[in-house]
């Protein structure tokens, strides 16, 4: 008997559950249609991400060398950071080395002891763990209800409080109501922190965001987190917002102090996705067309981000779902527990800007023959 073996029971229960994650390398020769990635924009290879990334590698080197506040900030850092900030009109930028450091420095330094932290239901795992580390007291929040967020905030006894919520929420694929949440907040003295991991790029002006485009740019007592890994293509993550937020993550947010740099090629290939961003705005209503497309095809409702989500149910019925569209040529999201709730196991489909008609049509062929598979499977079954 070793230490570790109840480990080798904790795998078999996931195997029984359906659960059990297994890690599938890509090759670069891949022909697999993918409407499984976050890349939203398709520009994780477009031509001028990939020279950016290059000419940052050639003028910087490999790695940052170190942590931000030491040498680990390039002037292509800054820059960067200022050019977010005024794309989608915050004050100021800082970035980190994934949007998950980015929600975790951002939540555990504005919040602590004797501060309220209220967080939407299906929030993402990264704000979960960030409400977790705040050591700060968690509410949560029924799922886009601003109403419960007033309730909560109304009988705090807490001086501080935070509201967290992602934008566009990434199962799903539905809105926060933005404009509302940030009337309670203003309402009762609280700060407004929102995640546009899927929101920048795809929703508002220009790919501005969820936050832009309910009328909240720039806003007080408002602060945005990003992604450089989805829409933008490359990796990394983004706090945005006022001055005086930024000059607290400078001291306060232990994944900005203590954590090396992004490096050199993911800031020049973030900043490259932007400029081909803003001189090519029509990217952003192709994926909206695109998720309608697919919305079509797998027969569900659309959403109003890049998120197709389709409910399966079963855990397992989603693996083996999932594991046929890839067998025909398709690669899709699956997601089981703990990223949904129970009998909530899903196909998760992702709209690109890139897709064509012809991959439209493939796609439609593929879901069609799979799903129609896995209904009669599952009236078999009872």
């Amino acid at each position: 008997m070793t230490a570790l073996k109840w480990l080798d029971a904790a795998a078999q229960d996931r195997r029984n559950a359906g659960l059990e994650r297994v890690v599938i390398a890509r090759t670069a020769e891949d022909t697999v249609l993918d409407l499984a990635s976050n890349d939203y924009l398709g520009l994780a290879r477009h031509p001028a991400v990939i020279d950016g990334a290059c000419a940052a590698v050639r003028r910087w080197g490999g790695g940052s060398t170190g942590s931000r506040l030491v040498t680990g900030t390039t002037t292509a850092h800054e820059r960067l950071e200022e050019n977010l900030a005024e794309f989608v009109g915050a004050a100021s930028g800082l970035v980190f080395s994934s949007g998950y450091t980015a929600n975790l420095g951002v939540v555990t330094a504005l919040a602590g002891r004797g501060s309220l932290v209220i967080s939407d239901a299906a929030s993402h795992a990264s704000l979960i763990d960030a409400c977790r580390l705040s050591r700060a007291r968690v509410a949560v929040a029924r799922h886009c209800d601003p109403q419960h967020v007033d309730q909560l905030l109304q009988e705090r006894p807490e001086q501080r409080a935070l509201v967290v919520t992602d934008s566009v929420f990434s199962a799903d694929g539905d809105l926060a109501p933005l404009a509302e949440l940030y009337s309670v907040c203003r309402r009762r003295n609280a700060v407004l922190v929102v995640d546009e991991a899927h929101g920048l790029g795809v929703r508002g002006a220009g790919g501005r965001g969820a936050v832009h485009e309910a009328g909240l740019a720039g806003a007080p007592d408002l602060v945005i987190t990003a992604t450089l890994s989805k829409a933008l293509g490359s990796q990394g993550g983004v706090v945005l917002g006022p001055t005086v937020v930024r000059a607290q993550l400078l001291h306060a947010a232990r994944t900005f102090v203590f954590d090396t740099g992004l490096a050199p090629a993911s800031v020049g290939a973030a900043a490259a996705a932007l400029k081909v961003l803003r001189a090519e705005p029509e990217r952003v209503d192709a994926i909206g067309m695109r998720a309608t497309q697919l919305a079509a095809a797998a027969g569900v409702s659309p959403t109003l981000s890049a998120v197709v989500p389709v409910i399966l149910g079963d855990a397992a019925r989603a693996v083996r779902a999932a594991g046929d569209c890839l067998d025909l040529g398709v690669r899709v999201g699956c997601f089981r527990p703990p990223s949904v709730p129970a009998d909530a196991s899903r196909l998760r489909l992702t709209a690109r800007a890139d897709l064509t008609d012809a991959d439209i049509d493939r796609a439609a062929s593929v879901l069609a023959t799979v799903l129609n598979a896995t209904v009669l499977n599952a009236a078999v079954l009872r």
